[in-house]
C-alpha cells in the first residue's frame, strides 16, 4: 500500500495522469487530470484498490480528500470509480456539507449518482464528517467547484466572490466570475 507518490507528471490521459519516481512511470486515476501539467513536481496521496483483475491507484492533491474518499467509498453502492468522480464535480467541502445538510438535490447532480445512493450516502456518513468552516463558502459551493475544475486556484475565487449575486442563476454567476478572473 502507497501512502503518497512523489514525482514528475509524464503523461495525462482520461480520466488519470502518469507520475514518474525513479524511472518508474505510476498511472493513477484522478478526478480531473486536466488541473496537472506536464513535467510539474506534484505530491498525490494514493489509495491502492486491489481487485482479483485489477490493481488500480486513485491519487489526490490534499489528505483530506482521500480522507474523505475512503469515507465514501465504504458507502452501500459506491465504489472507487463512482467516489473519485464526485471530487470531478464538486469540491470535498460542497460534498461534505450536502452530506451534513441532507442536501440530496446537491448530490443527485452529481453524475451516476441517483437518488437512492445520494440517501445511501447521507444515511452512512452523515455526523461523521467536519466540514472546515475556513473553506466555507456557502452559497456558492457549485460556481467554485466549476472554477476549480477550469483551474483556477481557490484563492483566486474566494477574492471574487464577493462580488457575484448569489440569488443569480449558476450559468450567470459561473459568466460573471470569469469576466473578474480574467481581469
Amino acid at each position: 500500500m502507497y501512502s503518497y507518490i512523489k514525482g514528475t507528471v509524464s503523461e495525462i490521459l482520461t480520466g488519470a495522469i502518469s507520475v514518474e519516481n525513479n524511472g518508474i512511470g505510476y498511472l493513477i486515476n484522478v478526478s480531473n487530470p486536466y488541473n496537472y501539467k506536464i513535467n510539474e513536481e506534484v505530491t498525490i496521496y494514493i489509495y491502492t484498490n486491489v481487485k482479483e483483475d485489477e490493481y488500480s491507484l486513485y491519487g489526490f492533491k490534499t489528505r483530506d480528500d482521500l480522507d474523505l474518499f475512503l469515507k465514501l467509498i465504504n458507502v452501500k453502492g459506491l465504489g472507487p470509480k463512482l467516489a473519485i468522480n464526485m471530487f470531478g464535480t464538486c469540491t470535498a467541502n460542497g460534498i461534505k456539507d450536502a452530506i451534513e445538510r441532507e442536501n440530496i438535490l446537491y448530490l443527485t447532480k452529481i453524475p451516476k449518482i441517483g437518488d437512492k445512493i445520494a440517501r445511501q450516502i447521507i444515511l452512512d456518513l452523515k455526523g461523521k464528517l467536519m466540514v472546515d468552516p475556513t473553506n466555507n463558502v456557502t452559497g456558492f459551493d457549485e460556481l467554485v467547484s466549476v472554477l476549480e475544475n477550469l483551474g483556477y486556484k481557490t484563492g483566486d475565487i474566494k477574492k471574487i466572490l464577493p462580488n457575484i449575486n448569489q440569488e443569480d442563476d449558476l450559468e450567470i454567476q459561473i459568466k460573471e466570475a470569469l469576466k473578474l478572473l480574467m481581469k
